[in-house]
Formats: structure tokens, sequence, C-alpha cells
């Protein structure tokens, strides 16, 4: 497998670009990586053990916030943006006339232990392109990642991309070297795939995605029985998903995520507005630009999926194949099952209550508690962080709603639209673009969904949508 020597890899690759500093070649590479948005939470702990740098916490990485609160930094870079493939809605095609580099295995321990050194990270996100062929590539990170651990002793977090056909030899060693590993289903059908992304097939994407599920089982085993085993892949791994690229809908995008969490036992599936960075006749126009808002309807939807007990065919079906622009796939879900509410706070067990709009987990298992001991009333219940003024029309406290409020779908979608749902978009609305690592960016609220679809078409919508008693 490894035909070529680490020294000759090496000096081919510097003589590529030989007239490029390493941060010339960060600038570049840093900006192509920004539209893999695969990167959240690692879900790993691992403390420093005193012969190294760095450690592993549970917590968000890739300018992501932690369940703590805290905004995490990683080295977010591509090891290089050559490629042999020609994916139509990818911005390092072979076909496309950009500017090409690649970092060299000693180039990229450099980069990230000068910069933990200097407390601007706390690990590495690293993907590529693809030289020559899979292994090849894969083969040169595994160096990269090899002098991390080993010769550098670096002990933070680390997720590297799996490059789809790469030797599953390769596959396993660089599985005890990550902590989490991310195989990018690209499209949700293989229909899409074939047509826009031709060089690559489903089967080279969930071959390693099962090999890596079935070695995090087989390992786990063996920790249980040998407490000294390596760990392989701790954080689990994940996949990203483009949306928009292809005519597929809401509906069948959040059944392929579901299959892929119950066979392959992901730890996320991520949905990424589909950026037009190339013309071609086989993308769609996006008059709209990036379909950012479908983007985050999924996202929730997925939420429901992993924390909530939902199914994906309890959200939508393929008489109603697409989410509700305007509602939350929670608050849509309960509008269409009026006859489940109003639910008694103090009777409904855990299950009941996740379905709720406006009570999450966090608040749930609070409700849980605190009626052991108490009956919960409406003051009681802002305290647990329950959302009121979108709880409110499916609850009673003690027998009593909070409110003289009907039970009747126009009514309340009417009062629902009128509390203005926060989206997670930046001031520019766009979500893939990537910090560097010495921006100082301030980000306000935001933005409300009339904000995002226009006053206009937000008004034309609800004209179809609500019937007007």
């Amino acid at each position: 497998m490894d035909a070529i020597s680490t020294v000759n890899r090496e000096n081919l690759i510097i003589q590529k670009d030989s007239g490029l500093s390493i941060m010339e070649k960060l600038e570049i590479l840093s900006d192509s990586a920004k539209y893999d948005v695969a990167c959240t939470s690692s879900g790993v702990e691992r403390k420093g053990d005193g012969t190294g740098i760095g450690n592993t916490v549970s917590a968000g990485i890739c300018h992501s916030f932690a369940t703590d609160g805290r905004c995490i930094s990683l080295l977010k870079v591509l090891f290089t943006n050559e490629c042999i493939y020609d994916c139509k809605y990818c911005i390092n095609r072979k076909s496309n006339d950009v500017r090409r580099t690649s970092f060299t295995p000693q180039e990229i321990c450099d980069l990230t232990i000068e910069f933990y050194r200097r407390n601007y990270i706390e690990g590495l996100f690293l993907s590529s392109g693809i030289i020559n062929n899979p292994n090849y590539t894969s083969e040169l990170i595994y160096e990269a990642l090899y002098k991390l651990r080993y010769e550098y002793r670096f002990q933070g977090y680390i997720h590297v991309k799996t490059i789809p056909g790469t030797d599953p030899v390769l596959v396993e060693k660089l599985g005890y070297l990550a902590d989490r590993m991310s195989i990018n289903l690209e499209l949700p059908t293989a229909e899409g795939l074939k047509r826009l992304a031709p060089n690559k097939h489903r089967k080279t994407i969930l071959t390693p995605m099962r090999q890596i599920q079935n070695g995090i089982n087989n390992n786990k085993n063996e920790l249980a029985v040998y407490n000294h085993a390596s760990q392989f892949v701790p954080a689990g791994q994940s996949t990203q998903v483009i949306v928009g690229a292809t005519p597929e809908t809401d509906y069948e995008i959040i059944n392929v995520a579901e299959n892929l969490y119950q066979k392959f036992d992901l730890k996320r599936v991520f949905y990424s507005a589909f950026v037009k960075v190339n013309e071609d006749k086989e993308l769609p126009a996006l008059a709209g630009g990036p379909p950012l808002l479908r983007e985050h309807r999924l996202y929730q939807a997925d939420w429901l999926l992993r924390f909530y007990g939902f199914q994906a065919k309890e959200l939508l079906s393929e008489e109603r194949p697409n989410f509700n622009i305007l509602l939350d796939p929670k608050c849509d879900w309960a509008l269409r099952h009026l006859e489940l509410f109003p639910v008694e706070i103090n009777r409904a067990d855990y299950q009941i209550l996740l379905r709720i709009p406006g009570i999450g987990v966090k608040s749930a298992k609070r409700i849980i508690r605190a009626r052991r001991s108490s009956k919960v009333e409406f003051e009681d219940l802002k305290k647990m962080g329950v959302v009121l003024k979108r709880a409110l029309y499916f609850i009673t406290c003690n027998g009593k709603m909070m409110y003289n409020t009907k039970i009747e779908e126009d009514y309340i979608t009417r009062n629902l639209l009128n509390v203005k749902e926060k989206l997670p978009f930046d001031v520019n609305g766009v979500t893939y673009r990537q910090l560097s690592l010495f921006d100082d960016k301030t980000f306000t609220e935001s933005q409300p969904v009339a904000e995002v679809v226009g006053e206009d078409e937000m008004e034309r919508i609800q004209k179809k949508i609500i019937r007007v008693s």
C-alpha cells in the first residue's frame, strides 16, 4: 500500500507549490473547507496524561457552542484542494480553474501545534480533496495524524474525514488516531449522486461507514475486557447531506437520516444548504439564494428524531412531503394532532411532555422531578425554562389553562405566528461562512422568519395556509 516513501511524497507535494508559504496555503485550504459543516461537539472526554499537550473535553468545536455555553475553536482545513473528481456542486472539482495547493504532513503538525500553543484552537478538523487516488491521500493524512499523536504527543480533539474508496486497513489505522470520523453522504439518494457526482458511488460511502460502526462496537467490547485497549473513534461518526442541489423532498431526506441513525449508529447527520458556486446546467438556479430556512427546519426535525421520540413518518408523509416554513416541525405536528391536547402537566409522562411545544428535554425532566414533591403551577413552568408563549395553548395545570384559550387550529396558528421565531443566521444571512482564526465579528440577534422570506412573501403564505374565520 505504501508504494512511495514518506520523503518522496512530501517532496512531490512541495515541488507542486514551492512558491507558497505555509500561511498562504492556510489561507487557500481553510477557505476551501468552509462548505463542510459536519463538525460539532465531540461527545468524548479525554484528559491529558501529563506526557503530552492538549486534552479533549465534551465540548463543541470549530466555532460551535459547547453544552456549557463555551465557544470552541477548531483548526478546520483541507489537506489539499487538488481533486481527481469532478462533482458538479464542488468548488474544488478538477474542471474548475482555482488556485491549488497541498499541505505536507509536517505542515499540518506545525500549524496545529503552533495554533494550539497560542490558544487559538482546541483541536483539528481535517478533510481533503483527492491527490492521485484515495489511498495515496489517506496515507498522507495518516502520517500527519500519527506525527501529531506520537511525535508531538498531541492529545486534543481530532476529527478526520474518511475518503470513500480508501483501503479498509487504512480506515482502521485512522480510526485509532481520530476522536471522530465522518464520511459525507453528499446527496440524499443514489440517483442524485449519479447525476451530480458521477465519480462517487453509494457503496463506497456506506462500506467504510459500516466498517467504522463495527469497529466502534468491537472496540467497546475490547475495552470492557481490557482497560488498556486503544480507543477506536470514541466520539463516533457523522455525515453530511447537501440540501437543495437535487429535487428530493424533506420527507425523503428525513427518512434517509432516520435510516442512517438506526442502521449505522451515527452521532449526527448534518444538513448543508446548497450554495451554488459553479455554473452547470445540472444545478438548480436558486433565485432566492441557499435554502437556509429549509436547512434549519431539517435540523429541528433531526433534533426531534434523536431526542424527542418522534419518527419521520409522524412529521411528514408522501402527501405532505415538505416542512412548513412558518412553523417549526414540533408546533406543526401539534396543530395537526389537537385531539391529544390539552395535556395535564401534573400527570403526563415524560414522552408526552416532550411532544408539547415549548417544552424541551431539560424542562421536561425538571417537571418530572418537581411534581414528586408538589403540584406544578404555570409560574413554576416559566422558572423551569418552559416557553409558555408556545406551550400555553397545549397544556393545563391542575385542570386549568393559563388563559381562556380555544383549542382550534386557526386560532392557535394565528397566535403562534405572532410569536417571532428566532433563526440561527448571522448578520449576512449566510450559515456556510467559516470564521478565520483572527476574526473578531460581532453578531446580532437571529433573524425572524419574516426577514428571511420577506414580508410580502410571509403575508402571501399566511393567507394561503390560514383559513380566515
